[in-house]
């Protein structure tokens, strides 16, 4: 794990990850990178975890070897509309978990999710408006004056363009309304969606960043859903960040090892296959010893080995998958020559 230190291991096998060193800075002010010295969770309760003592048990050790490298590595726990029933209740047991481990907590927050893509989608109108920003204070109320990451709204702004011409401006809104519900938490550090490195141009997403109150929060991230190399979000990264106030950056790098599979179309057009690609491997493990200073961290924002539910299935944990990133991991940041697809030409 380079950049990252294994400072101990505590009950029921969870490794205790230290990235950087030293006291962390401020949660959103100043140079300093704030995430350097912080512990990060590891989740005894997740699919990852609990899958890895599964097989342990029944004896499929080779397996349980492979799950092993998701299990171990700090990673967002996502919290939703799915933290239901006893929302407080289940969001405070995180943050007991992360007490007892001396960690803090990195949250993916998918509230307002586009669920459809249409000229006539309205994401649930002003009703939903309403419940989201309703479950926005109520998550900034549990949180209250903990240490935590925020990893908020993954795919939002990328998808904005998903909605009704009439219903984009009152997207806008909403999560700007999120964005500024959470910031007033003193002890959180808040990196907004901004999609990817083969997403869409930086110059677009300045401008949403810009909508949404990008000023307010530390940063943004990068790749939170797609497969693109850490290096090439570095670069989209450098030049997001110019446009937009010199902000820093978070990219998950759970999915990435083996890169994305980009096919060009007859007509020229690059087209990304994002819907479960094939033979994926998990990238760099988190640490805050990025190959430049404008990342603060590689993260594993989003969980490998849950498949999307673009395929007919519900996005879910699915062993098969998660066996297969363990088995193609790297620590690549860039294709190696005489690669293509992330694996060697012949």
């Amino acid at each position: 794990m380079r950049g990252v230190r294994v400072v101990g291991f505590v009950l029921l096998s969870a490794c205790v990850v230290l990235l950087g060193g030293g006291v962390s800075a401020p949660a959103q002010t100043g140079d300093q990178n704030p995430l350097a010295g912080l512990i990060f969770y590891v989740d005894q309760e997740s699919s990852s975890m609990e899958e890895w003592r599964s097989l342990r048990r029944s004896g499929q050790q080779s397996k349980a070897d492979l799950v092993w490298k998701i299990a171990r590595e700090p990673k967002a726990v996502w919290v939703g509309r799915f933290t239901s029933p006893n929302f407080h209740v289940k969001v405070r047991r995180i943050f007991d978990n992360a007490h007892a481990q001396g960690a803090v907590p990195i949250l993916t927050v998918l509230r307002a999710q586009s669920t459809r893509c249409s000229p006539t989608y309205d994401g649930g109108g002003p009703a939903e408006d309403a419940r989201t920003r309703a479950w926005y204070d109520d998550l900034a109320r549990a949180i209250g004056l903990d240490r935590v990451v925020i990893a908020f709204e993954p795919d939002s702004l990328g998808t904005i363009d998903c909605h009704a011409r009439s219903r984009r401006v009152a997207r806008y809104r909403l999560l700007r309304y999120g964005i500024d519900a959470l910031s007033r938490n003193p002890n959180a550090t808040i990196y907004i969606e901004a999609g990817a490195s083969d997403w869409e141009g930086a110059s677009r997403m300045a401008k949403k960043l810009r909508k949404v109150g990008i000023a307010k929060v530390r940063g943004f991230m990068l790749n939170a859903t797609h497969y693109d190399w850490t290096r090439a979000n570095i670069a989209y990264g450098v030049k997001l960040s110019r446009l937009v106030g010199g902000k820093h950056f978070v990219i998950n790098t759970a999915e990435n090892g083996r890169g994305p599979i980009h096919k060009r179309l007859p007509n020229g057009r690059r087209l990304t296959l994002w819907c479960n690609p094939p033979k994926r491997g998990l990238g760099p493990a988190p640490t805050t010893n990025t190959s430049n200073p404008w990342a603060d961290a590689y993260l594993w924002i989003n969980r490998p080995g849950y498949a999307q539910s673009c395929q007919g299935r519900p996005i879910a944990w699915y062993l098969p998958r998660a066996l297969s990133y363990a088995k193609y991991a790297t620590s690549w940041e860039a294709p190696p020559p005489g690669t293509k697809n992330g694996f060697r030409v012949r």
